[in-house]
């Protein structure tokens, strides 16, 4: 399916604002906590407009939001 036809296709935000975003003390660096196959990461790397399908927003206050 052609990217440009499917609406849910869109550029997500950076990977410094998704949840799956960590900080690993064992490399001492930020590291996605999903496993990406090969072609999604090859997509990920080379493809400037590539959307996520796993990004979602660290919304720290998403939470006290519905409790409201």
């Amino acid at each position: 399916m052609n990217s440009k036809n499917n609406p849910k296709k869109r550029i997500q935000g950076s990977c410094d604002t998704c949840v799956n975003f960590a900080y690993d003390e064992d490399y001492e660096q930020y590291v996605c906590l999903v496993d990406l196959d090969e072609d999604e990461y090859y997509r990920f790397l080379n493809e400037p407009n590539y959307a996520c399908p796993y990004y979602r927003l660290d919304d720290e206050y998403g939470v006290v939001r519905k409790q409201n």
